[in-house]
């Protein structure tokens, strides 16, 4: 009998932030894959005694396919444990190919993305009425480039709640392509290892907030968030409004 591979959401950090489905494939893994330098090994803490662990942080796509193929053929369950949720910046589909290569059976369970648990903790809503209807993921190009068309600087051109991945160590360049869209005074807040014990928030405006986060020595495991969803003024929603109508509530009438 062969044994199946899971791709699994950790969460953005906090232990508990992590869905029912995912705890449950963990504590009963044979076998545990975790990317080590962002998930919080607090989330692992409760696999079984026994369960052999590796950190793909230390290993290459071809080591950990080798970890899978090995203990899927000895009838094994893997935990395939990735920070936030694996489909945002997971590196996850060159996985699964190679699994699908050699026949063997994966499924994926959806975690809480870092910017969801960032947006918790700041009590704000990306998708504010009169302000933004529209969240643009997305991460500067580095090392890795962007495709065409997905500059920041021609992001920025939209006035979207923009949330920017990976690029923190790079905020100078950040706020200047920024600037081909929004004003100065676009409110923006750094966020830095969101649910962790020991987050960080450093919040400011596009024309300071390169500033703030070098003085913070913030440089990775940072979410960039722009936008004036983060200030004060907006439409109230008319999903709750009496002078609304919808199915389920006839709106109230003079």
């Amino acid at each position: 009998m062969t044994g199946k591979v899971y791709f699994i959401g950790a969460g953005p950090g906090d232990p508990e932030l992590i869905t029912l489905k995912g705890k449950r494939l963990i504590e009963r893994a044979d076998v545990i894959i975790y990317a080590g330098s962002l998930v919080n090994p607090e989330v692992i803490g409760c696999r079984r005694e026994g369960a052999e662990v590796y950190n793909s942080a230390q290993m290459t796509l071809d080591q950990v396919i080798g970890v899978m193929e090995r203990s899927t053929a000895a009838g094994k369950s893997v935990a395939r444990v990735h920070t936030g949720d694996p489909s945002i910046f997971g590196a996850i589909r060159e996985q699964f190919d190679r699994l699908r290569q050699s026949g063997i059976e994966f499924e994926v369970v959806p975690g809480v993305s870092s910017f969801l648990g960032a947006a918790a903790e700041l009590r704000q809503e990306y998708t504010l009425p009169g302000v933004s209807q529209t969240v643009i993921l997305t991460r500067r190009e580095g090392r890795t480039p962007v495709p065409p068309g997905e500059k920041l600087s021609e992001l920025a051109r939209h006035r979207a709640s923009l949330v920017i991945f990976l690029s923190a160590g790079m905020m100078d360049q950040v706020v200047e392509e920024l600037r081909e869209g929004y004003p100065r005074e676009t409110p923006v807040a750094v966020f830095q290892k969101a649910t962790w014990p020991d987050q960080l928030v450093i919040r400011g405006v596009l024309g300071d907030i390169a500033e703030k986060v070098r003085e913070a020595e913030v440089d990775k495991t940072a979410l960039i968030l722009v936008g004036d969803f983060l200030g004060d003024d907006y439409e109230l929603s008319r999903l709750y409004s009496e002078n609304f109508s919808h199915g389920f509530r006839e709106a109230v009438r003079d």
